[in-house]
């Protein structure tokens, strides 16, 4: 429709360069588990990526195929699409994917971001929250505040024992930390974690 809203991002690109672009994009992705890139390639790859795992769901011959034509290194992918990955997210209805922004990574500044796969071991919500709850614990605040409950409650309502995990994390947390920080700010482990932390800030200033 003349004048209407663009469906897609064209990134600067025509269409054949554009879907080069994303498949290698989430061919990184399901390999990595996490990938740093432009904001906008980030969403946009997050859309082909959210379709994969459906697809890794179905576990057809038909979602198959389709999963084939998409990667590039299809015969190392398909294998955890189709196994882990499926059985990952068995119960997750969708948001399979997470996309946090961070500091611009090049000159031009253009809007940097990190797209992951969600309860998996690079999963920075998860890590986040860990570090806050044992921030909390190590100044003796047993009770969690709203925003800290309702994300323990994400991070571990689809990951398979999803508290368990979350303990130990902050157990390996608090051993590596030598000992729990009992006041002052936890230095965040990484970028994207540090753009978690500051997106979680504005969402309390809110």
């Amino acid at each position: 429709m003349a004048g209407g809203a663009a469906k897609y991002r064209h990134l600067s690109r025509k269409s054949s360069h554009r879907q080069a672009l994303l498949r290698n994009l989430v061919t990184s992705l399901f390999k990595h588990e996490s990938i740093t890139t432009t904001w906008a390639k980030a969403k946009e790859a997050q859309r082909l990526a959210e379709k994969l795992i459906t697809l890794g769901k179905k576990n057809t011959e038909a979602s198959r195929r389709r999963a084939l034509e998409t990667f590039y290194t299809p015969h190392d992918i398909l294998p955890k699409l189709f196994g882990p990955l499926r059985e990952r997210y068995a119960e997750r209805p969708g948001g399979y994917t997470r996309v946090l922004r961070v500091e611009p990574k090049k000159d031009d500044q253009a809007p940097s971001a990190i797209l992951e796969l969600v309860d998996g071991p690079k999963d920075m919500r998860f890590a986040l929250t860990a570090r806050t709850v044992l921030r909390r614990r190590g100044q003796g605040l047993e009770t969690l505040d709203e925003l800290t409950t309702m994300n323990v409650r994400k991070v571990t309502q689809f990951r398979k024992n999803g508290v368990e995990e979350l303990e130990r994390a902050i157990h390996r947390l608090k051993v590596d930390d030598g000992k729990a920080q009992g006041q002052g700010r936890a230095k965040p482990a990484n970028d994207a974690e540090e753009g978690a932390e500051k997106q979680q800030q504005q969402q309390q200033q809110q």
